[in-house]
């Protein structure tokens, strides 16, 4: 049995067409436009300083190839945001079939790309602070781009369900076309929702938890009881994690009982994609610019650009004053 487009809500922004207008005009729907925009803007600018940064001004590390490869996958995540915001704006699909099925595609590679990106960067810590010497013999650039290789490898396949089962349905009331999901049976809807909320959340969650716990309670040997700020950023990680990524999951997983939380659904799974969207442009700030090297890099480039305005000014200003005298020589001249 085929799904209906009208009740399958997950990335279609336009709720039942007998409730809603066929334009964004209700306040959730601009707020969450304006939003979805400014993740777009901080996504693309953090993502591609961190990929300038780490790809070309950086000396070449595992843990800058770590950073390069989140940030290039955010940056992809985040790049094709526009499209889901006229898809929301208009609430008509004008893109195509192809582009239905590839946006939909590239949007869940990058989510979990990103995610099990996240999940190697915090394994990845929690070896170096449990076997310093090991880590520092075995860890190198070549094995770590095997991983991120593996780790897109594998967030393919999952996925490729999302470009198989994509569609376009033509709404004749509302004349709009919609991009949906269109299973052919309640199981293979079930099985694509656990199955992503089981490896694009619950599991490495449940990693990330596991290595943090390790990494803090070694912290706590290691450090003095002043030093506190490494937990700090640890937690202010695992919660960001948390508060983008549980939204969207719990009302896909609502969704499957759609019949019964058809009310709340509509919002409910554009909020949720919104939070997790969100997730992509704090990537860089939580996990990029707090490192020590990308920090002094960064402090570096904002020198450099001060300076240059600074010195911009003086000029500019310098040949404001020499036309100035010069017109007033002239004036007296005359």
């Amino acid at each position: 049995m085929n799904s209906n487009p009208e009740s399958d809500y997950e990335y279609d922004y336009s709720p039942t067409p007998s409730t809603t207008p066929a334009t964004c005009t209700d306040a959730l729907c601009v707020f969450l436009a304006i939003a979805t925009v400014v993740i777009f803007v901080l996504g693309v600018a953090g993502n591609g300083l961190v990929i300038w940064m780490a790809g070309f001004k950086m000396k070449k590390s595992v843990n800058t190839t770590w950073y390069l490869s989140l940030a290039v996958s955010d940056f992809l995540f985040c790049s094709f945001l526009p499209i889901s915001v006229a898809y929301m704006v208009k609430k008509d699909w004008v893109f195509g079939l192809f582009m239905c099925k590839f946006t939909s595609f590239i949007l869940f590679l990058n989510m979990f790309s990103s995610i099990f990106l996240l999940v190697i960067i915090s394994v990845d810590r929690c070896v170096v602070v449990m076997f310093p010497v090991w880590a520092q013999n075995k860890r190198t650039i070549r094995k770590a781009a095997a991983v991120v290789m593996l780790a897109w490898i594998i967030a393919a396949a999952f996925s490729s369900p999302l470009a198989v089962f994509r569609d376009i349905h033509y709404d004749a009331h509302e004349e709009r076309n919609i991009c949906y999901n269109n299973y052919t049976s309640d199981q293979q809807h079930a099985a694509v929702v656990f199955c992503r909320f089981v490896f694009g959340f619950l599991m490495p969650f449940l990693i990330i938890i596991f290595c943090y716990i390790v990494i803090i309670q070694k912290l706590k040997l290691n450090q003095s009881a002043r030093s506190k700020k490494p937990i700090k950023i640890m937690t202010a990680l695992i919660a960001a994690f948390l508060i983008c990524w549980l939204p969207f999951h719990t009302f896909a997983l609502m969704e499957l009982n759609h019949h019964k939380y058809e009310s709340i659904l509509p919002t409910g799974l554009v909020i949720g994609a919104t939070f997790a969207s969100a997730n992509s442009c704090l990537n860089p700030f939580l996990y990029a610019f707090m490192g020590k090297d990308f920090k002094r890099k960064c402090y570096a480039l904002l020198s450099k650009i001060e300076n240059a305005i600074e010195e911009e000014g003086r000029s500019t200003v310098r040949g404001t004053s020499i036309t100035t005298s010069g017109e007033g020589r002239l004036s007296t001249v005359v």
